[in-house]
């Protein structure tokens, strides 16, 4: 096990040797491929990793009513119970990344994924079922713990650029799974539903054998009289995944609340619910890694949450007004607020990637990981049914409601991070960006 008190500058000298210089400068230039070949490789794995979850997340729950034969109702109970349990493993599997290297985690995790998905191939009841896919969704949550890490040690000196490659890469692979998995759903057949789950198992597999090409991460020994699990005593951190999960929340507009809206209670035809989501996703692809580069330190991510939430609130104000509108004025005023919507979301993912890895200390990334990852999970959990009960229950209110509640969280984040700065500046039981700050 390797360790360096200054793992940056070590990851930094090796990624400059792995330039290849025969890549087109326009390429590197445009920011169309990362510039070092550590950075290519991490790239490639998690590309090959989206492209499975694209596959299981749009064909499973087709395979398990479907072709397995358990009952929608007992399906939605136990993808819903695997989710909440895998949300236990971010802290403790992010705790392994930090002390034992996050590449070596993150591989054993890929291996896990394709194991237990495997495994739902032979599932036969709901009681395996739920078996089989706690396993899948404990395997997922411990890489995503153990990928924040490995992303920060990569991305340097720009983490939070490199994240939003990251995120823009991998929305294309999740439509390319997705439109994998619609073929299968076409076909609609037993061996058709098989092939999507073995699918998914080989593509975690190839992501797993990519993911050798990256270079080790240096671990960093925890400083002498600090914290060994400083995240659970970090409050400025908690509130700020308590604020990401009501946030994040805006990631179930797209996909739950505006396609019931769209369909129940505008004019507009029921094609547009998938322009909708296709329109977010161009934006998504092509602006993720430019709206990042004005997000550099923890201010500047705070008052970029904050501007978020100001879009989120104008997004939700106008999708309102589609509400019994003409078919034509729905759809432009859909068109807007999906824009602005998109637009909070761009703003919001650059201001959480630099905050979720600039407030926490450089030997605990992986455990302010975990608990970063506890807080999106709970607000998958809880986004649809709040959205349910505010948007397609209340109405035109229930829009409003729900955008001054990303207004508030957009407002509260600058708040948490100078709580944070103010809190952690002068004991010398810790690290954050180089300086000695306490976490104990």
């Amino acid at each position: 096990m390797d360790t360096a008190s200054q793992p940056s500058e070590r990851i930094e000298a090796a990624a400059g040797k792995g330039v290849e210089q025969r890549l087109p400068a326009w390429l590197v230039a445009r920011g169309l491929i990362p510039e070092t070949s550590p950075k290519r490789a991490f790239a490639a794995a998690t590309f090959v990793n989206q492209i499975g979850k694209g596959l299981f997340i749009t064909g499973a729950v087709l395979f398990f009513t479907r072709s397995v034969g358990i009952p929608i109702a007992q399906v939605g109970l136990a993808v819903g119970a695997a989710a909440l349990i895998g949300l236990a493993a971010g802290i403790p599997v992010g705790h392994l990344a930090d002390r034992y290297g996050p590449r070596r985690v993150f591989q054993l995790t890929l291996f896990v994924q394709a194991l237990s998905v495997t495994g739902l191939v032979f599932v036969h009841s709901v009681l395996t079922l739920i078996a089989c896919l706690c396993v899948v969704e404990l395997a997922i949550s411990a890489g995503t713990a153990a990928r924040g890490p490995l992303t920060r040690a990569l991305g340097v000196p720009n983490p939070t650029r490199y994240r939003s490659y990251l995120r823009a890469l991998n929305n294309i692979a999740v439509g390319c799974g997705a439109i994998a998995a619609g073929v299968v759903i076409q076909l609609d057949t037993r061996t058709a539903y098989v092939c999507l789950i073995l699918g998914t198992a080989v593509a975690f597999l190839l992501s797993a054998a990519l993911s050798f090409r990256v270079q080790s991460v240096p671990v960093v020994k925890v400083p002498a009289g600090g914290s060994r699990w400083p995240v659970l005593k970090d409050k400025p951190y908690v509130a700020l995944t308590v604020l990401d999960g009501i946030m994040t929340i805006q990631n179930s507009v797209l996909i739950f609340a505006l396609p019931l809206w769209i369909i129940e209670y505008t004019d507009a035809p029921r094609w547009f619910v998938g322009a909708s989501v296709a329109i977010n996703t161009a934006l998504v692809v092509c602006l993720q890694v430019r709206v990042s580069r004005g997000v550099t330190d923890n201010a500047s991510a705070g008052r970029t949450a904050r501007r978020a939430g100001v879009a989120l609130l104008l997004a939700t104000a106008l999708i309102a007004l589609a509400g019994g509108a003409p078919g034509w004025v729905a759809m432009v005023v859909v068109v807007l607020g999906v824009v602005v919507l998109t637009v909070g979301e761009l703003w919001y993912a650059a201001a959480a990637f630099e905050l979720s890895f600039g407030l926490a200390p450089e030997h605990a990334q992986g455990q302010y990981s975990g608990l970063f990852t506890i807080g999106q999970g709970l607000s998958n959990a809880i986004g649809p049914p709040l959205l349910g009960l505010a948007c397609l229950s209340w109405g035109e209110p229930g829009w409003l409601v729900v955008g001054a509640l990303f207004l508030l969280a957009g407002l509260v984040i600058p708040f948490v991070v100078r709580w944070s700065d103010r809190t952690y500046a002068h004991s010398p039981a810790d690290t954050k960006d180089g300086k000695l700050v306490a976490r104990a």
